[in-house]
């Protein structure tokens, strides 16, 4: 039988490779059986073992992909509602996981290193959730823009919907976006600019956006009051059911998922600059901005979120139809490897500032360097040329 919207002949070499991101929601249910059958206590962190361990040396064995799709099969892969269903498919496995975890973390048989644990894991299937509202956060469907708010729920982050959509993807690669890392600039000094900086421009957009249909803030069409409300029913309903002693271990996750979130952020725009226009404006976001992976493990388990490059220059692209760019700057690793090098920035201004140099022809004048940073990283480059 052929698919509705597929011509005939036509084939995705990765068509049923995207199932398996659903692999990550999955996570949160899998630790209880497999310390039950191998009696290994440290598999309630199976969450960051997958993403921190075994992606990264997936990735290195696998190696990359570079397959495009040709603009003869664009419109058949963005008509195909298979790909749809793999994200829709993400949201009920990541709340069952949740309701799940809440009832382990109730256990008196669990200890808090297990529970810990098991927090972990949570939260990183509670940040790759984020990446999942973040691909239908883009689509135009209605129904979509509303299953993106839920899978929000989960991290309590739900103000990202409108400053990733209207703050982000406008001032990208500039130093007004608080999401764009900045040469020289470590992950322990991005993440609360971003998270404080994204949070009040989220609001300063909701509030103009309101004010132009001559609605109040306190309007039930604030899209940041309803992706808050669905947290505060979603944490709610999973205390009437488990017990207010869940509390704490809703925020840790939470809190993970947002870490795990803004660290992808740091990666992607590391030190990119837009080039200004004559009149002074930025020049329109090109593959050129935006740091680049096509590491295929990485990719399947974040819908393509590592061809970063195409998304920015064309986001109404859906995940299946983005392209590899040879205009854009390549990471030396997939983003679970790059997580692992921003944790610790001499390590990663060592692997990346060079990069950065390079893609600018040494001159970092053109970069998006750090205040105060500026004459030493310029002198330093300067000398090396």
């Amino acid at each position: 039988m052929q698919t509705v919207g597929k011509p005939a002949g036509f084939r995705d070499p990765k068509r049923y490779l995207w199932a398996l991101g659903l692999i990550a929601p999955a996570c949160a249910l899998l630790p209880s059986q497999l310390v039950y059958w191998t009696k290994a206590e440290v598999l309630w962190w199976i969450g960051p073992v997958i993403v921190l361990v075994a992606i990264p040396l997936l990735d290195w064995i696998v190696g990359e992909d570079g397959n495009n799709p040709s603009d003869e099969d664009y419109e058949a892969l963005s008509a195909d509602r298979y790909y749809r269903w793999c994200t829709y498919l993400f949201l009920p496995i990541q709340l069952i996981s949740l309701g799940v975890a809440c009832f382990m973390w109730t256990s008196p048989e669990l200890d808090l290193v297990d529970k810990l644990g098991l927090a972990a894991t949570v939260g990183f299937v509670s940040g790759i959730g984020i990446n999942a509202a973040h691909e239908l956060g883009h689509r135009v469907e209605r129904a979509e823009k509303l299953l993106s708010k839920v899978a929000l729920a989960q991290s309590g982050y739900g103000h990202f919907f409108v400053e990733h959509n209207r703050g982000h993807h406008a001032r990208v690669a500039t130093p007004e976006d608080p999401a764009s890392a900045r040469l020289g600039e470590s992950l322990w000094a991005f993440l609360p600019r971003s998270v404080i900086g994204g949070f009040h421009s989220a609001k300063r957009l909701e509030r103009a956006r309101l004010f132009r249909q001559g609605r109040r803030w306190w309007s039930v069409r604030n899209n940041i009051l309803q992706a808050w409300a669905m947290t505060a029913v979603l944490f709610g309903g999973l205390m009437l059911a488990f017990g207010p002693s869940i509390l704490p271990w809703l925020i840790i996750q939470a809190l993970i998922g947002i870490a795990l979130l803004e660290t992808v952020n740091y990666v992607e725009h590391y030190g990119l600059l837009r080039a200004r226009k004559p009149n002074g404006r930025y020049e329109r976001c090109s593959p050129r901005d935006s740091w680049n992976s096509d590491r295929l493990v990485t990719n399947i388990f974040l819908f393509h979120l590592q061809r970063h490059s195409d998304h920015h220059a064309n986001p109404g692209r859906r995940y299946q139809t983005l392209r590899t760019s040879e205009e854009a700057p390549q990471l030396p690793a997939g983003y679970a490897t790059m997580i692992l090098l921003a944790i610790v920035p001499p390590l990663w201004r060592a692997v990346m500032d060079p990069k950065v140099a390079a893609h600018y022809d040494g001159d970092l004048s053109l970069a998006n360097v750090a205040p105060g940073k500026q004459r030493r990283l310029l002198a330093r480059y300067r000398a090396a040329a």
